[in-house]
């Protein structure tokens, strides 16, 4: 994995705190460059913002000049209790008020969801709701958990699966059937479920900063 000794562009980040369901989300923004989009990351269950993952992600998505949000779904009383940490309805609306926020913040900015694990469910419920996000990327996802909300997705959707998560794989290959806009399928060879392996996360990070440039930039001026 390519390494960098700032978690995010200190020139253009800023510690946030986000209103949603009566408490503060804390998160870090990253505003984008001129291509104006932004991408939301949503973590999965028994991860937070601090995710070094999503980090790395994130850190190659402002090198493309694109924005981030990285925050934390749940307060720190409310990650102790499961029930919520798998509520996924739970979750997709706290998403979507914090897709609100962001709107208020930076209204010309077109917005995309990086979901990992129970996130991908979260950010997938979410988007057949908010019918302008720009794009989606799973990243070991868990789609099937958003349910019959899969077939109002509307937003380009990318699915990235480790080869060597076979349970993960089938239930990626399954929910993209249920998908009603574009969607695309990417096996990650020799992946397991965390990309821990030699240059596997370096291809999640190409291949989500290839789908959020293409469906957040290019978009025609007026």
């Amino acid at each position: 994995m390519r390494s960098s000794s700032n978690p995010e562009n200190p020139e253009r980040a800023e510690e946030v705190q986000v209103p949603a369901d009566m408490v503060r989300l804390p998160g870090t923004l990253v505003r984008p460059g001129e291509t104006g989009g932004i991408v939301v990351f949503v973590h999965g269950s028994g991860s937070s913002r601090h995710s070094p993952r999503n980090r790395y992600v994130a850190r190659e998505l402002q090198r493309a000049g694109l924005g981030t949000l990285l925050f934390d779904l749940l307060t720190a009383v409310e990650e102790t209790d499961r029930r919520k940490v798998f509520d996924i309805a739970l979750l997709a609306g706290r998403l979507r008020q914090v897709t609100e926020w962001l709107r208020g913040r930076m209204p010309t900015a077109r917005i995309g969801y990086f979901g990992a694990s129970t996130g991908a469910a979260a950010a997938l419920w979410a988007a057949a709701l908010e019918k302008d996000i720009g794009a989606v990327v799973s990243r070991g996802g868990r789609p099937d958990l958003a349910g019959p909300w899969l077939a109002a997705v509307t937003a380009p959707t990318l699915l990235i699966v480790g080869e060597r998560d076979p349970q993960v794989l089938a239930l990626n290959l399954d929910a993209q059937r249920r998908l009603h806009g574009e969607s695309h399928l990417e096996v990650v060879p020799g992946a397991t479920h965390l990309f821990e392996e030699a240059g596997a996360l370096e291809r999640v990070a190409d291949l989500a900063r290839d789908w959020f440039t293409r469906h957040l930039t290019a978009v025609t001026a007026t």
